[in-house]
């Protein structure tokens, strides 16, 4: 009920702007459809988007490896909405999300509530380079996490990513950047957030997250953003490179994963710790050679969750640390081979290792492509498996 209520909602909004508004040209790729009021004080921009997804997975028994599981999913289904309100300087985003495994999550925390709500935040460009955000979106974690789903170079991210990113939460960020010489630009983004994720409706529940990322481009800027893009789709035609720094702590943090994970609930209500994440990641893309780079590494105070007299729930922050390397090339027939390896290491837990091959086509860039890849999985020699995915993406 509440999803058709939604997209009625839509469907009322584009037909009411579409009478007093005017249309811009827009072409596939660019949204669906692009609104600008007469008198240049708002715009709106709706651009949906779809990834549909089959896997296939083996897992090694018996010296060898047994009958395979597919399954079928639509991935993600969002609706996206951007543009700007009274001026320019003054940016919005909103992103709703519509598949299982974008509202999925709900927990008393939500409200019993579907998490519907991918990103609601407002961009105010206050002062010169100074932009301040307020709302919920991604936090300035890794560069992995920061690229869109839309703009991977594989069909997802890896095994770090899932492990150690901090994703999104509800707050402030101050972002600033300055350039040093003719092309050195440096980027400084600051975060202070509620620390439980995204769509927590009952308030602070521990303490606050604090995030800090710097960004260094001795280089310049990527052509069209592209070291927040997977692959070279712009064939850099000079050598560009990122490196970034990262370091959040969740202040008396309440779920296992910092802001994401279960919460860690405990006789007498949640356990808190402080929990410290630090990444640092590099991007480096020239005439369609891409590689990226990137290493975590979490702590906590007290990483074992106990009740009030002691004894231990069974429930554990995951500390350890993370490696993901990921290169790829793009033929000028737009196939791109890429390759990855990924690997967390746990404390007192087994060694995961990845070795990811994937192939792409990109039709349309980012924009409609189809994308497959193949993975071998290793659990400290303990068990293996075969991974195989197949991904189409569609995005107005």
């Amino acid at each position: 009920m509440k999803l058709k209520l939604l997209l009625l909602s839509v469907f009322i909004l584009f037909s009411y702007l579409g009478k007093s508004q005017e249309i811009s040209d827009t072409k596939f790729g660019k949204g669906l459809i692009n609104f600008v009021a007469k008198d240049s004080s708002f715009s709106i921009k709706f651009a949906p988007r779809i990834q549909f997804l089959t896997t296939s997975n083996w897992k090694y028994e018996d010296n060898s490896f047994g009958s395979g599981n597919t399954s079928f999913l639509v991935r993600r289904a969002r609706l996206k909405f951007s543009g700007f309100a009274y001026s320019p300087k003054l940016k919005y985003k909103i992103e709703l999300g519509l598949s299982n495994r974008d509202i999925s999550g709900i927990s008393r925390y939500t409200k019993d509530a579907p998490r519907i709500i991918m990103d609601a935040v407002l961009k105010w460009n206050f002062y010169g380079n100074l932009v301040l955000w307020a709302g919920q979106t991604k936090l300035p974690g890794n560069v992995e996490r920061v690229i869109s789903s839309a703009n991977l170079q594989l069909v997802d991210r890896s095994i770090l990513n899932a492990t150690f990113n901090i994703d999104r939460d509800l707050g402030f960020q101050l972002r600033h950047h300055f350039k040093i010489g003719n092309n050195f630009i440096i980027r400084e983004k600051f975060a202070l957030s509620q620390g439980e994720g995204r769509n927590v409706v009952t308030g602070n529940l521990g303490g606050h997250q604090y995030t800090g990322r710097v960004e260094f481009l001795p280089f310049g800027t990527f052509t069209k953003k592209g070291d927040y893009k997977g692959s070279d789709l712009s064939r850099e035609t000079i050598p560009k490179l990122a490196v970034g720094i990262v370091y959040d702590i969740n202040k008396n943090a309440v779920r296992s994963l910092s802001n994401r994970g279960v919460y860690m609930e405990i006789d007498s209500g949640l356990f808190e710790t402080d929990i410290s994440t630090l990444f640092v990641d590099t991007m480096f893309k020239y005439k369609g050679f891409s590689f990226m780079g990137e290493y975590a590494y979490r702590t906590a105070d007290d990483p074992i969750v106990k009740n009030s007299d002691g004894t231990e729930t069974g429930v554990v922050v995951k500390e350890g640390s993370g490696l993901n390397l990921q290169a790829g090339y793009l033929l000028k027939s737009n196939f791109e081979f890429t390759g990855r390896y990924s690997s967390i290491d746990l404390v007192n837990k087994d060694v995961s290792n990845q070795y990811t091959f994937g192939i792409s086509k990109y039709i349309l860039g980012h924009k409609l492509k189809v994308q497959s890849d193949f993975t071998y999985i290793t659990l400290d020699k303990i068990s293996d498996n075969l991974l195989f995915r197949l991904q189409v993406d569609f995005h107005f």
